[in-house]
């Protein structure tokens, strides 16, 4: 499994690879612009084409890149619903300009909807955004905690939408831990690993999983409180990670680490707990 973290690019992308490589990171994830806001400048294509050199040239791989926080197609009664779908556009289109191969969106909040009504909300906005926007970037839906009104907390939710999705082959999953687990998915263990992953497979299929979002969890087994904590730290345990990093199903795929953070020490704290789990 290849290990990595999210990567702030606050300094500009240029700095995005020594970041990295100063973490250990072997792939990594990250924002094209302001995450928790509107507005945005168009990339500069000179910087865009030394980021995309900058990457080349290291060992970084695949690249992930994270639709910011405030669009949310789980509600069409939503003002910001037309501009959530353009948001998501915008970052197909920037994805492909940064070498990135994915981008990550947040499945968003039904708000007063009903779940059917938010279901087929988010598949039809992602059938707008494909018919808008042609390209190679595979669109991961995020699974939820469940916190407040939020979709996508259970697999059969997922399940749902890409059965309402034309197009596919452009869209798979990143599949967040402790997301999973604060839903009620039990991933401190063995056997609730295998059933996870048994569901998951019979409802959505292994092949759409392109992505675990490594994170342990600070609140209980079915809290649907989404908070992130360290890795071995929180109630999902080392045990738990040291069985899905190693699980010949799950083995070959990148992680990228979300965890708390106020200075590099925590991500190389969490790094090397990472890496003396694997076998």
């Amino acid at each position: 499994m290849r290990f990595g973290f999210h990567i702030s690019i606050s300094e500009g992308f240029l700095r995005v690879v020594e970041k990295a490589q100063f973490r250990g990171c072997e792939t990594i994830q990250f924002f094209s612009r302001n995450p928790r806001g509107w507005k945005y400048d168009s990339l500069d294509q000179e910087e865009a084409e030394r980021f995309r050199q900058s990457i080349q040239s290291s060992n970084l791989s695949p690249l992930f890149l994270h639709l910011p926080y405030l669009p949310n197609i789980a509600s069409k009664n939503s003002k910001f619903y037309n501009r959530s779908i353009d948001s998501i556009v915008i970052d197909l289109e920037r994805a492909e300009l940064l070498g990135a191969t994915y981008l990550i969106i947040h499945i968003g909040h039904r708000m007063e909807s009903s779940e059917d009504e938010a279901i087929e909300s988010v598949a039809w906005a992602i059938n707008q955004v494909f018919d808008r926007m042609k390209n190679s970037i595979v669109l991961l839906l995020e699974n939820t905690a469940g916190q407040g009104t939020e979709i996508g907390y259970e697999l059969n939710q997922i399940a749902k939408i890409i059965e309402r999705v034309g197009e596919r082959d452009r869209i798979g999953i990143c599949f967040d831990t402790a997301h999973a687990f604060e839903a009620g998915y039990d991933l401190s263990n063995r056997d609730g690993i295998e059933s996870t992953l048994e569901s998951f497979d019979r409802m959505i299929g292994l092949k759409k999983l392109h992505l675990l979002h490594l994170n342990d969890s600070k609140t209980p087994l079915g809290s649907k409180k989404d908070r992130h904590w360290h890795i071995g730290e929180g109630y999902i345990g080392l045990e738990g990670f040291r069985y899905l990093i190693n699980h010949p199903l799950l083995n070959h795929l990148p992680g990228i680490m979300e965890t708390p953070r106020k200075d590099t020490v925590e991500d190389l704290k969490n790094m090397k707990v990472m890496r003396s789990l694997v076998q």
